[in-house]
């Protein structure tokens, strides 16, 4: 009964991922977390940008990317046009500085509804989640029927949690992508 005892974890893992991929939408102001995962070609292996140069953000509304090794900016610059997520880095030689535009009421309505979807997403792996545990219980003929009851009320319970806990993210998430 291994599963059962590690569906709480199996949802906090979901929840984790789903938050992680929230971090690559634009609120309103600059975020090192928008470029970071971008990943180029560093010595025959794809390196996501964070793990080769320093992201800062500059008055809250410019990213600067300064690389470990100078030959990375062409690079990083590629990477960047090439990830299409809106931005223009503004090569300056030894870094890259990137300006930050406030989002338009039409793009910030569009980032909601990629949100909702995400969340949507992370509902589904939680149910699928529930799924599989769910079975195994009903496969496991060892297990007395009221317990068997018990453990999948249980995991309906933790069910429960995390879809609400993902509807708390994403409303959070929603609500700093609106605020202008």
């Amino acid at each position: 009964m291994d599963e059962y005892e590690l569906v709480n974890d199996r949802m906090e893992l979901t929840i984790a991922s789903f938050e992680q991929a929230l971090t690559q939408i634009r609120t309103s102001g600059a975020n090192p977390n928008l470029v970071s995962n971008i990943e180029i070609d560093y010595y025959g292996m794809m390196t996501p940008i964070n793990q080769i140069s320093s992201i800062s953000v500059v008055e809250g509304k410019q990213l600067l990317i300064k690389p470990y090794e100078m030959k990375c900016v062409k690079d990083i610059e590629k990477a960047i046009f090439a990830a299409n997520i809106g931005l223009t880095p503004q090569n300056e030689g030894t870094q890259l500085r990137i300006v930050v535009p406030p989002l338009t009421e039409d793009r910030r309505r569009e980032y909601t509804v990629k949100v909702k979807n995400m969340a949507e997403e992370a509902k589904v792996a939680i149910r699928n989640i529930r799924r599989d545990v769910n079975d195994s219980i009903k496969k496991d003929k060892t297990i007395p029927e009221d317990t068997q009851k018990d453990m999948l009320d249980d995991v309906q319970k933790s069910t429960d949690e995390f879809i609400k806990k993902i509807d708390e993210i994403a409303a959070k998430k929603n609500k700093e992508i609106m605020k202008v």
